[in-house]
């Protein structure tokens, strides 16, 4: 197992494996969507989990994410993808109760390091709180790794992307540029401050910060992963028919991603991510900042619209926790999904 890197026989690392959204939203919209009443999130919402209502009191919680390896250490690759996939079901305010295991697997890793990344998965589910109760496998040439995760969540208090107003503030969880630094750890020039915090917030789970969230009054929230930060901004304005500017000085960035980023540690999913947004750059922003703004990130923080009175308070509450959330900008009027960044000190 020493011998073997992983993301040696990864073409893409981690959320930066995924389908760009403009080329996903044309080929869901074409498919035919079921309505039920007790259909709460489908195929087309945008939400990051599907919801079904079984009762009046209690709504069931879907979601299912993999990708391939984005770090070469098995049980640590098994950490961050279950902690990414535990991540939608925090997103809406839910609680996992279980998973199941997705592996596709080169069958010279079948032994000790596909033992070693379910090990990991284990690892994260069982600090959710939640159990392992089965998977699937498939022999692939390129290792890939996930979960199917189950929550429930009682409806009143689930968080949605479509609730946003003009006026609120956007609170971000984690710092941002863990595609670049994955990228740069895939090349091996990832100096290893910028490794060792990347892996810290990839491997953290969103589960006190969508607990701290749920005190306040949130109008919407979503984790922010494949389609980078301005993209999953994006889903929450479309949604709530609304805009945002954010301030780039405001947003907080791991250590080395700017740097990695100027030395061409940019991911393929970042350019898919920039394709038909409807972003306005106003003053100078360093490349670099805007390559971050625009990062895939894997098992990333949440980003949430809160009523401006809560924010405060919040920010307070994470702080307890030692969780850096920070205001990056603010909800207004105008044309849904449009995002204006702002330069500048």
């Amino acid at each position: 197992m020493e011998d073997i890197r992983l993301t040696e026989y990864s073409k893409k690392s981690g959320c930066a494996a995924k389908m760009g959204p403009c080329h996903l939203r044309e080929i869901l919209s074409r498919l035919p969507e079921d309505k039920v009443p007790e259909l709460l999130s489908s195929l087309r919402s945008g939400e990051d989990a599907g919801v079904y209502l079984l009762s009046e009191d209690v709504a069931l919680v879907q979601t299912v994410d993999f990708f391939p390896p984005m770090v070469d250490d098995p049980r640590t690759f098994g950490r961050i993808a279950a902690a990414n996939a535990l991540s939608d079901v925090y997103a809406m305010g839910a609680s996992p109760l279980t998973a199941m295991n997705i592996v596709a697997f080169p069958k010279k890793m079948v032994g000790e390091v596909l033992e070693a990344v379910l090990l990991g998965g284990h690892d994260k589910v069982s600090e959710a709180g939640a159990v392992v109760i089965g998977g699937h496998t498939i022999e692939d040439d390129e290792p890939k790794y996930g979960l199917a995760v189950t929550g429930v969540v009682k409806p009143e208090k689930m968080m949605t992307i479509a609730g946003a107003r003009s006026g609120d503030v956007l609170l971000l969880t984690n710092a941002l540029g863990t595609g670049i630094i994955s990228t740069a750890i895939k090349a091996g020039m990832a100096p290893g401050v910028s490794a060792a915090a990347a892996i810290a917030s990839m491997t953290e789970l969103n589960r006190a910060s969508s607990e701290v969230l749920l005190a306040g009054e949130v109008r919407a929230c979503t984790d922010v992963t494949g389609f980078g930060l301005l993209g999953h901004l994006a889903d929450i304005l479309r949604a709530s028919e609304v805009s945002a500017e954010i301030t780039a000085a405001a947003v907080p960035l791991l250590p080395g991603a700017v740097e990695l980023a100027d030395l061409g540690m940019v991911p393929e999913g970042s350019y898919a991510n920039r394709e038909e947004m409807d972003v306005e750059i106003e003053g100078a922003i360093e490349r670099g900042v805007l390559d971050c703004l625009y990062d895939p990130q894997t098992s990333g923080g949440l980003l949430a619209s809160v009523r401006p009175g809560d924010a405060p308070v919040l920010i307070e509450e994470f702080k307890k926790l030692n969780i850096d959330a920070a205001p990056i900008g603010t909800v207004s009027g105008g044309r849904p999904g449009y995002i204006r960044v702002m330069g500048g000190v």
